[in-house]
């Protein structure tokens, strides 16, 4: 699944593209924004993948709020004007349409946007994990200037700070430049799930679950970690599945 934003002032071509993207079973639009302010709050508080932005808005134009993105996701200009085509491109845009955008112009766009983004998920893949059956239950987590090996089982939960996580174990943690997204996704998802934008906890490790949110033990003492809305329905079927 891509999760999408869609970020325009126009009202009309904000429906537009909705209705466009709700045609794509593998698009998720996750928000819809009508100038860069709302959008960068959206890529704070989500994992975007894919951004169709619009250039001609008030406050701060696409191409500037492009430029001040230090990790911007893949992204698709949407605007009525031609004479920022070269310049959307020097940026590394995806594609650049044409308003009024028709139906086929846009899938032509997404499919290679989804080109794009699974080909960049193939290569930050990892080499070997548990998931892939070879039996490994553990990763190497570059920190303090070394190489350090840190079992699964010793993993509590997983906090993200910004551009930083801190792997937080049974009694220490570790703090390591990393992206929640990159780390979920080498992680084995047997073991570990995503139950917020800023949290992955190790299954095993949870203690209890009431109302939105998850406990697990810390250093011997309660911890309690926020369901995030969006991931709440699938750490439900996990936990159903063991349910007396």
């Amino acid at each position: 699944m891509i999760n999408v934003i869609i970020v325009d002032d126009e009202p009309l071509a904000l429906d537009v593209l909705e209705t466009y993207i709700d045609k794509i079973p593998d698009l998720n639009l996750v928000k819809k924004c009508s100038n860069a302010l709302e959008a960068n709050s959206a890529l704070n508080e989500h994992d975007i993948d894919l951004m169709f932005l619009d250039i001609q808005m008030p406050q701060l134009t696409g191409i500037d709020f492009l430029r001040t993105l230090a990790k911007p996701p893949k992204v698709i200009f949407t605007t009525a004007y031609a004479n920022y085509a070269v310049e959307g491109f020097e940026l590394n845009a995806v594609d650049y349409l044409l308003k009024p955008i028709s139906l086929d112009r846009f899938m032509k766009a997404v499919n290679k946007a989804q080109e794009q983004i699974n080909l960049e998920n193939k290569d930050a893949a990892p080499v070997s994990s548990s998931s892939d059956g070879d039996g490994e239950d553990y990763i190497f987590v570059k920190a303090d200037k070394k190489l350090i090996k840190v079992n699964y089982s010793d993993i509590v939960y997983i906090e993200g700070l910004k551009d930083y996580v801190i792997i937080r174990l049974n009694s220490s943690r570790i703090i390591t430049l990393q992206t929640m997204k990159s780390l979920e996704q080498k992680l084995p998802a047997s073991t570990f799930k995503r139950i917020h934008r800023s949290y992955i906890v190790n299954i095993q490790k949870i203690q209890a679950v009431q109302g939105n949110m998850v406990e697990v033990i810390e250093k011997n003492q309660a911890k309690h970690l926020p369901i995030g809305k969006n991931y709440r329905e699938e750490l439900l079927e996990i936990i159903n599945k063991n349910r007396l």
